[in-house]
């Protein structure tokens, strides 16, 4: 079961909340999951315990709590999500990379560890395998600055998944710019899906896609730890 647990930032000492949920079975190692841009949401929640579910110690960071601790906005409701969109520009990369740092260093001493994170998670994951250390994979989901920072060099095995129906990002330009910079990373086009697939129930979610991209972001995982 999770709760919520604090860590402290190693670069200005702050202390923030994590959702936290131990593995069920066999520990395989953690895994950070990094919010969309709504928070710490019931779709995160979901996420974390899904992870737990499959073996892994899995946390999730708060990372607007510098702005407004505990924020949570409602996908359908516009005014919040400006607001999400004003906290998540406010607390800008430094904060964010520190903050995942400090999620690294606390699952690091008990396993390899790996990141996942959705729309604003995944440009973090992207520029969390480029300027963090420590990491063994990470899986970027419809990342909408992905594209802009295809140039990054990365620390770590990465893949990238998007939707086809995603009104927000191109698709296709997104897989041309990372091709062209790292051939070697995989991005993987669903094509039911739209942005946010993973949350399950939402319009632009498809679950045969959702669980086929769970399934390649658990293979890239064990793959990035096996001999």
């Amino acid at each position: 079961m999770a709760e919520m647990i604090t860590l402290t930032s190693g670069h200005d000492g702050f202390a923030f909340a994590a959702l936290h949920a131990q593995p069920q079975g066999p520990r395989k190692g953690g895994v950070i999951v990094i919010q969309e841009i709504f928070g710490l949401d019931q779709y995160i929640h979901a996420d974390v315990a899904r992870w737990a579910a499959r073996g892994y110690e899995a946390i999730a960071p708060s990372m607007y709590d510098r702005q407004q601790p505990g924020f949570v906005a409602e996908h359908d409701d516009p005014a919040q999500f400006q607001e999400a969109v004003r906290l998540a520009t406010a607390n800008g990369p430094a904060n964010a990379m520190s903050d995942i740092q400090a999620c690294i260093d606390f699952l690091s001493p008990r396993g390899p560890v790996f990141i996942v994170g959705y729309c604003y998670g995944g440009t973090m994951v992207w520029l969390a395998a480029s300027r963090c250390t420590g990491l063994s994979a990470g899986s970027s989901y419809y990342g909408g600055q992905v594209a802009g920072m295809a140039g990054l060099p990365l620390s770590c095995p990465v893949e990238i998944h998007l939707g086809r129906k995603d009104g927000h990002i191109p698709a296709d330009e997104v897989k041309a710019k990372i091709a062209a910079a790292h051939p070697e990373v995989p991005v993987w086009i669903y094509e039911n899906a739209g942005h946010g697939f993973n949350n399950d129930g939402r319009p632009d979610s498809d679950l045969g896609d959702a669980e086929l991209a769970r399934r390649r972001t658990v293979a890239l995982f064990e793959a990035s730890v096996a001999g």
